[in-house]
């Protein structure tokens, strides 16, 4: 029995919809392969059912012990130390790169936090294809405010057609109105899409991240740009944006990696790791104070060894001020995953010290502050943002104990010896809520 093909023609073929392509996003995982900007070097992993591994083993130690590799870059890092805006800033584009994408170090001047401001402003000049993050999220900020806007309105109109049903004499189909209202308000998301893709110039592409519809390009000096087409710029355009990093960010760059070199911006001279270490704790005041007249309770102190604490845990530490809190902590990184947990940072005078005259009971009590009211407060906007509060308190040495460590000018001669008076203790604190936490 044979079997006959016909064949098909094109208008026998249901319409295909095609898929709108998804836009181009960096491989984060390759690009952020380095967790700092620091290289390691592990030995082979051990087969247990594979005797020769151990011989690789052994050949790898052996070669690494005659040739040490370096974990350091050749050329160090460089910044210049700004008193005028308390940070280090990094002119070098290379560098900042470097410091971005193996840490997540600093942030750029005119960004949130990736340097990004010469990219937005090609795609603004129509020299550029493509969104940067900080362009995406303002879209899908606006995407949003005008959904509930939309949502809010149709609702609003079925409760007024409701109120007019009711109040008209003789007529009585509540139910019917009822399940018209529920109908009303159940299609207002759908309704709300068709609106935003007809009237907004967004177009959401496979990932749900709006782009630019092709006829959404404005006109520069009267061409038109298509997508396929990349305008080559007729004059450069000067980067305005440099790559600051944080007194904290700095140092633990300088003491606790040495891949990063200070310079001074008047004579470009290296600075030292103790003398960085007291004009960091002199900036932390204003104005600013010598050395000798730092307290050990100073700002940057208690910031930077909770700052290197997490650091060393193998955390990624941002600034936290967005979220009204101190830091931030990352497990790889903020292009990956939010926050999990958001720290503040309290000083903690349980030395017999900081009790023996009534001067310092008093400072003691005003430094330590704190209302239930604050607390609540804080813990209710981490709990609204998905983020667990930590709250962690720095042990205060006497001035005694540290001052063993610095000389008569009140320098730091020793900086491990130093910091290593200084004790943290992390405690959790989370919002409870009866009907969430229930047994």
């Amino acid at each position: 029995m044979g079997v006959s093909f016909e064949a098909q023609t094109p208008a026998a073929h249901p319409e295909t919809h095609h898929r709108v392509p998804r836009s181009y996003r960096p491989n984060y995982t390759k690009l952020h392969s380095q967790p700092l900007p620091v290289k390691a070097y592990p030995l082979p992993p051990l087969i247990p059912h594979n005797p020769l591994s151990l011989l690789h083993i052994a050949f790898t130690y052996l070669y690494q012990l005659v040739a040490p590799p370096s974990s350091h870059p050749a050329d160090p890092l460089c910044g210049y130390l700004s008193a005028e805006t308390r940070s280090v800033h990094i002119a070098d584009e290379a560098t900042a790169r470097i410091l971005w994408e193996q840490g997540f170090f600093g942030k750029g001047s005119l960004s949130r936090s990736e340097p990004a401001w010469l990219e937005r402003e090609k795609i603004r000049q129509g020299l550029l294809l493509g969104n940067t993050s900080e362009e995406v999220t303002r879209q899908r900020r606006e995407e949003r405010a005008q959904f509930k806007n939309e949502r809010a309105r149709k609702e609003r109109e079925a409760i007024d057609e409701k109120l007019a049903q009711e109040a008209t004499p003789g007529r009585n189909e509540l139910d019917h109105n009822t399940v018209a209202v529920e109908g009303t308000v159940a299609g207002v998301s759908n309704s709300v899409l068709q609106r935003v893709s007809s009237d907004s110039p967004l177009l959401p592409n496979g990932n749900g991240i709006p782009e630019p519809s092709p006829s959404s390009h404005t006109d520069i000096d009267g061409l038109n740009h298509p997508n396929s087409v990349l305008k080559s710029p007729s004059k450069g355009i000067f980067n305005q944006e440099h790559f600051q990093l944080t007194l904290e960010e700095a140092f633990f760059l300088v003491y606790g990696l040495g891949v990063l070199d200070i310079r001074d911006s008047s004579n470009s001279q290296t600075i030292s790791t103790p003398t960085l270490f007291s004009l960091c704790r002199s900036q932390s005041y204003f104005p600013a104070q010598s050395s000798a007249q730092c307290s050990p309770n100073d700002a940057f102190l208690l910031s930077y060894v909770v700052y290197h604490h997490f650091r060393s845990l193998g955390w990624v530490v941002r600034p936290g001020i967005k979220f009204a809190v101190d830091y931030l902590l990352y497990n790889r990184g903020p292009v990956f995953s939010h926050a999990e947990f958001a720290v503040i940072i309290l000083p903690s005078y349980s030395h017999a010290y900081w009790s023996s005259t009534p001067g310092l009971r008093a400072m003691v009590r005003k430094r330590d502050a704190k209302s239930w009211w604050w607390l609540h407060c804080v813990n209710r906007v981490q709990a609204h943002v998905r983020k667990s509060l930590m709250l962690v308190y720095v042990e205060v040495p006497p001035p005694a104990e540290v001052e063993r460590a610095t000389n008569q000018a009140g320098e730091v001669l020793d900086v491990g010896r130093f910091l290593s008076r200084y004790h943290v203790r992390e405690l959790m604190l989370k919002r409870w809520t009866p009907n969430r936490s229930r047994d």
